[in-house]
């Protein structure tokens, strides 16, 4: 497990404690439990952006694209 010791706003400190409290209530390790959480959200968030980031430069290289292919409707139903 790591410490970590960071500075923020004070009014961000009031507000984040405050938030902890009525979520968490009050009690030991329940303010590491909420920046435990909060990082791991960010975390994903930031993965989430960069695979979309990916699948748009994807798209944009034409890697989905049908190049060409023409279909008819009978295709697109299954139907012979």
């Amino acid at each position: 497990m790591a410490t970590i010791t960071i500075s923020v706003k004070d009014e961000v400190d009031k507000e984040f404690r405050e938030t902890v409290r009525k979520r968490l209530g009050q009690g030991k390790g329940v303010l590491g439990k909420a920046v435990e959480e909060a990082m791991e959200s960010w975390i994903h968030d930031e993965k989430q952006k960069e695979i979309a980031k990916r699948a748009m430069e994807m798209m944009n290289k034409g890697l989905y694209t049908l190049k060409g292919w023409k279909f008819n409707r009978d295709e697109i139903y299954d139907r012979q």
